[in-house]
C-alpha cells in the first residue's frame, strides 16, 4: 500500500521520475531565478490589480468609477482561465503556423513541475513551467486592462465579456507566439525585450480602432471628464512604475546581470519621460500637471519596454525625451487638429497616444540605439541597431510594428462586428444606462456620500424600474467635483485646461 512506502522507495520514485524538480546543482542560480521569476510576475500583476484598477477607478468621473475598475477586474480574471486552457500553447507552444501555435490546456501537474521550454527557439529556463504560466498570463491580462482604457464610460459589459477572450485568442496569441515563442517575426530579428510591440503596441491599436466601432461616450462626459479622485490614480500609477521593474527585469527569464540592467534604464527612461512630459506642459498650458506627469510616466515605461536590457542608460534617455514628447505633441496638439478623429475616435484614457505611439518609438528607438553587448547579454544573435552598424535592424522593427499594427486593426473589427452583428449584443450601452453610470449597470455606486447622478429623484425613479426617459440636454442632476456641471456646446472646450481626459 502507498501508506507503508519507505523513505528509500520515494526516493527511489523521485529519482525515476521524468519530473524536473529542481535545478541544475551545478547552476551558481536556478532557484534563485525561480524565485525572481515569480516575484516579477507578481509586481507585474499588481499592476493590474490593483494598479490600473485604482487609477481607472479614479481618473474616470464619478459615475463610471466602479464601471472602469471593474472591466479591469474581470479580464485579469477571465484571461487566466483562457490562458490556461489553450492560450498559454498557442503564444509559446510547438508551432501550428509561421504565427501561432498549437493551442492546448497546461492543467496536468506533470506539466506544471516540468522544467520550462519554449520548444519553437529551443531553450530551457532554470524554473518549473507553472512558474512560466504564470509571468505570462499577467503580461496577457494587462494587455487586455490596457485596451480598456480606450473604451470605458460607454461599452456594453456583457460586450465587453465576450471581447477578452476572443481578442486574447484571435489577436494576442498571434503577436506573442511572431515575436516571443519562435514564430516568423522573432526569426526575422525584431527585437521586443519585454512586450513594446505584443502589449503595447497592440493594445493602443486595438483600442483605437475599437473606440471607432462602439462609438462616443455621451457629449457631456467627454465635455466634463475631470477625474474623481487624483490622489487614487497616483496610488494606482505609483503601483504601475514600481510594478514595471518586474515587468522589463523578469524578461530574461533568470536573476542575471541583464535584469539589473533592464530594471535601472527602465526607471531612467521613466523619470526622464515625465519630466520631459512635464516641462512641455509648463511651456504649453503655463502649468504643470499631475495628470499630465502620469501620462508622461507611463510614455517613458511603454517607450523602454521593448529596449530595457538591449540599450544602454543613454539610449534609455533618448528614449524619455522621445516618449514624454512626441505622445504629448500627438495628443495635446495634432489629436485637436484632426476633427475627424476627434469625432468617430473616442479614445477615452487616450491609450492610441500612450501605447500605440510610445510603442512605436520605442521599437524604432530599440532599432537605433540596441547595443551589441545588450543583445547578447539578452540572449539575441543581433548585431545591434543602427548605432552598432546594423541599419537593418530599423528596418526590421518597422516591419514588426506594421505587422502587429495591421493585425490588430483587422482582427479587432471583425470580433466587434461578430458581437454586434452576429451574437446581437450592443458594442454601447443604452442611452439611459449611459446617463446614469456605475447605478444604472451594476446598481452600486463609488461613493456612497455626496452627489452624483443616482441622487436625482426622477434618476432615482428610473433606478427603481419606472419607465422614465431623460435626454441628456434636459437632465441636470450630474455634479462633479464641487458643484454643477456646465453643459457646453463647443468641441472645443472638451478639454478647457489643455489636458485630455486621463490620456492612461
Amino acid at each position: 500500500m502507498a501508506g507503508n512506502a519507505t523513505a528509500t522507495d520515494a526516493a527511489a520514485a523521485a529519482t525515476s521520475s521524468p519530473v524536473w524538480w529542481t535545478p541544475d546543482p551545478n547552476s551558481g542560480v536556478g532557484s534563485g531565478d525561480n524565485a525572481w521569476q515569480l516575484t516579477a510576475a507578481t509586481l507585474v500583476g499588481l499592476q493590474s490589480v490593483p494598479g490600473l484598477v485604482v487609477l481607472y477607478g479614479g481618473i474616470m468621473k464619478k459615475k463610471w468609477a466602479i464601471n472602469s475598475a471593474f472591466m479591469a477586474f474581470y479580464a485579469f480574471a477571465a484571461v487566466l482561465i483562457c490562458w490556461v486552457l489553450w492560450a498559454y500553447e498557442a503564444s509559446f507552444g510547438e508551432e501550428m503556423l509561421p504565427f501561432v501555435g498549437k493551442p492546448n490546456n497546461v492543467l496536468g501537474i506533470d506539466r506544471m513541475l516540468a522544467q520550462s521550454t519554449l520548444p519553437s527557439i529551443g531553450v530551457s529556463q532554470q524554473f518549473p513551467l507553472a512558474t512560466m504560466v504564470y509571468f505570462q498570463f499577467v503580461f496577457a491580462a494587462i494587455t487586455l486592462v490596457i485596451m480598456a482604457g480606450a473604451f470605458l464610460g460607454r461599452m456594453n459589459f456583457y460586450a465587453w465579456m465576450i471581447f477578452v477572450p476572443l481578442w486574447l485568442t484571435l489577436s494576442y496569441t498571434v503577436g506573442a507566439y511572431s515575436l516571443w515563442g519562435g514564430g516568423f517575426l522573432f526569426k526575422l530579428g525584431v527585437i521586443d525585450y519585454s512586450g513594446g510591440y505584443v502589449i503595447h503596441l497592440s493594445s493602443g491599436t486595438a483600442g483605437f480602432i475599437g473606440s471607432y466601432w462602439i462609438g462616443p461616450r455621451l457629449a457631456r462626459d467627454r465635455e466634463d471628464a475631470r477625474p474623481n479622485n487624483i490622489l487614487t490614480v497616483l496610488i494606482g500609477a505609483g503601483i504601475l512604475w514600481i510594478g514595471w521593474n518586474g515587468f522589463n527585469g523578469g524578461d530574461p527569464y533568470a536573476a542575471n546581470a541583464d535584469a539589473g540592467v533592464a530594471v535601472l534604464n527602465t526607471n531612467l527612461c521613466t523619470a526622464v519621460s515625465l519630466l520631459t512630459w512635464t516641462v512641455c506642459d509648463m511651456l504649453y498650458f503655463k502649468k504643470p500637471s499631475v495628470i499630465g506627469a502620469v501620462q508622461g510616466m507611463i510614455t517613458g515605461l511603454v517607450a523602454i519596454t521593448p529596449a530595457a536590457g538591449v540599450v544602454a542608460g543613454w539610449g534609455a534617455i533618448l528614449l524619455g525625451l522621445g516618449s514624454g514628447s512626441i505622445p504629448w505633441f500627438t495628443m495635446n496638439v495634432l489629436a485637436k487638429k484632426l476633427k475627424f478623429l476627434e469625432r468617430h475616435f473616442d479614445d477615452t484614457l487616450g491609450v492610441v497616444h500612450t501605447h500605440m505611439v510610445a510603442g512605436f518609438i520605442g521599437g524604432f528607438g530599440t532599432g537605433l540605439w540596441a547595443t551589441v553587448d545588450g543583445c547578447a547579454a539578452f540572449g539575441l544573435t543581433n548585431p545591434g541597431g543602427a548605432v552598432a552598424g546594423n541599419g537593418i535592424q530599423v528596418g526590421y522593427q518597422v516591419a514588426g510594428a506594421m505587422f502587429i499594427i495591421g493585425w490588430n486593426l483587422v482582427w479587432t473589427s471583425l470580433i466587434l462586428l461578430f458581437i454586434k452583428y452576429v451574437l446581437r449584443i450592443p458594442l454601447r450601452m443604452s442611452e439611459a444606462d449611459l446617463l446614469l453610470g456605475d447605478d444604472a449597470v451594476h446598481g452600486e455606486a463609488a461613493y456612497v456620500f455626496g452627489p452624483c447622478e443616482a441622487h436625482d429623484p426622477e434618476n432615482a425613479g428610473y433606478i427603481q424600474g419606472e419607465e422614465i426617459m431623460r435626454t441628456v440636454s434636459t437632465n441636470d442632476a450630474e455634479l462633479s467635483l464641487g458643484g454643477p456641471v456646465a453643459h457646453a456646446t463647443n468641441p472645443e472646450k472638451i478639454h478647457k485646461n489643455g489636458e485630455s481626459s486621463g490620456g492612461i
